[in-house]
């Protein structure tokens, strides 16, 4: 089963980084966010790669195309006719198909413009920049039960600060506790499963596919849900991106299943 990966957002909210750098770019780490979540998908299996790229993706293209130079210690002999020596290689078991698919297309085009890479067969879809602990196998196998065209996964955030319960006299704080998750509403968290006929409700390049597409199979009862009640973190501005770098340097990365 591929795994489709959107990539080719301008990542504006982040926009310190994001300046240089496609947003699934920026490290973690020292590695792309992007190639955590690849990581995170091959401990599963699923190893066929689609990225989306848009904005700035020739620097994704680059990114593989000398993958073996990131990953690994290199001796350059400039004595014996500029011979290149590659010392532990990095082997990933990864298939990676890098398609351009255009600056200004929005998340529903981008899909579209894959279709051909991802024919009639189930597919994996993901943003290129948010990590979780998610059970993919679940998720698989809560779609095949289902019948549904698309399954998204659900978390539930909660809320960034404390809640206060305040006296009827409106000058004493009675009661205070952090919020809890359930505090909140749930929302999409972006690991989701496709089936082929989610292109069908997709019609050009501007299509959002977080409202028209979706919000369609959920009125025609074709759209699932998979609720994950653990960890999930997306890296919308800096404050994440310290967030998530404070977790992999405390080893409390809990999207990091893999071995090293």
């Amino acid at each position: 089963m591929k795994v489709v990966i959107l990539a080719g957002g301008l990542g504006t909210r982040i926009s310190e980084e994001s300046h240089l750098k496609p947003k699934p770019m920026i490290e973690i780490g020292g590695a792309p966010i992007l190639w955590h979540i690849m990581k995170y998908y091959s401990y599963f299996g699923y190893n066929d790669f689609v990225i989306c790229c848009g904005y700035k993706g020739y620097i994704i293209k680059q990114y593989f195309a000398d993958y073996y130079l990131h990953r690994s210690d290199v001796t350059f002999d400039f004595s014996k006719n500029n011979c290149m020596t590659v010392h532990n290689n990095v082997a990933e078991p990864w298939r990676v198909t890098v398609v351009d698919t255009g600056l200004e297309t929005q998340t529903g085009g981008r899909i579209k413009r894959i279709q051909k890479y991802t024919g009639n067969e189930t597919f994996l879809m993901t943003y290129g920049d948010g990590v979780s602990n998610i059970d993919l196998n679940a998720l698989v196998s809560k779609h095949h039960a289902s019948g549904k065209v698309v399954t998204l996964s659900a978390i539930q955030p909660g809320g960034r600060y404390g809640v206060l319960t305040i006296g009827d006299n409106d000058d004493s704080v009675i009661g205070f506790r952090e919020k809890a998750r359930e505090d909140g509403g749930w929302v999409n968290a972006g690991f989701m499963v496709m089936e082929p006929e989610i292109f069908d409700y997709i019609d050009h390049d501007n299509t959002v596919l977080e409202r028209e597409p979706l919000e369609k199979l959920s009125l025609d009862g074709k759209l699932g849900v998979y609720k994950h009640h653990d960890f999930w973190q997306c890296m919308d501005t800096t404050r994440d991106k310290v967030l998530l770098e404070n977790l992999w340097e405390k080893n409390k990365a809990l999207w990091k299943i893999w071995n090293n």
